[in-house]
């Protein structure tokens, strides 16, 4: 898919085609729509991650909570979108013994009760040996870097996702920065007229999302 028809959609076309970039928050492709034109992959997506940094930490937990447990009940039960059925089966997630299972899931509710949203990685970037390793690993950082970094894994199967719509290499020099780095992509032009804008329904849409702390053991 070229850049022209990307900015030949319609709103309806727009959000049916991007809805899912940042997992189950369309609200946020209908917030892009309103900055067309775009350029290339690298404008795209520097709208979509604009939206994500420009929440305040409500409204960003509300994202995070937006995102299925790997390896959890959605996946055993095939109620994943399918961006995330693909890319939790690419990992090897699908194929997991059954101790396997059981560890993801007690680590999974371990970091839900500390944090208060679900372990989000990229898992097109890591497979089933990984995954436990690195949630492991997250598990015992501070609640503030451990957000930071749940965002930079948000922007990431946001690169993946629309590099995949537009049919061009994810490896390109368009890459989420890492937490913490300047924005030298951040767009000058400030909103643009008809634009959605965070702190409005939108963003008060990502922050009534269910702030569920589960027991240990749950999943």
């Amino acid at each position: 898919m070229d850049m022209e028809k990307v900015n030949s959609m319609d709103f309806g076309e727009f959000v049916d085609v991007f809805g899912n970039v940042v997992e189950r928050c369309p609200l946020i492709a209908a917030a892009v729509w309103s900055q067309r034109p775009f350029s290339d992959l690298e404008d795209l997506e520097k709208h979509f991650f604009a939206f994500i940094d420009a929440l305040p930490q409500s409204g960003q937990e509300g994202i995070l909570r937006c995102h299925p447990d790997l390896a959890g009940r959605e996946l055993q039960r095939g109620t994943l979108t399918a961006e995330s059925q693909r890319e939790q089966s690419g990992a090897g997630l699908t194929s997991l013994s059954a101790d396997e299972r059981l560890r993801l899931a007690e680590l999974n509710a371990q970091y839900r009760a500390r944090f208060g949203f679900p372990f989000v990685l990229a898992a097109r970037l890591s497979d089933r040996a990984a995954v436990p390793r690195e949630l492991a690993r997250r598990l015992h950082c501070p609640p503030a870097q451990e957000l930071r970094t749940a965002l930079a894994e948000v922007k990431k199967i946001g690169h993946l996702r629309l590099a995949d719509l537009l049919g061009v290499d994810p490896a390109g020099p368009q890459r989420p920065r890492e937490p913490g780095a300047p924005d030298a992509r951040r767009d000058a032009r400030g909103p643009q007229p008809g634009a959605v804008r965070p702190g409005l329904e939108a963003v008060a849409s990502l922050e009534r999302r269910p702030h569920t702390r589960v027991k240990e053991g749950e999943n």
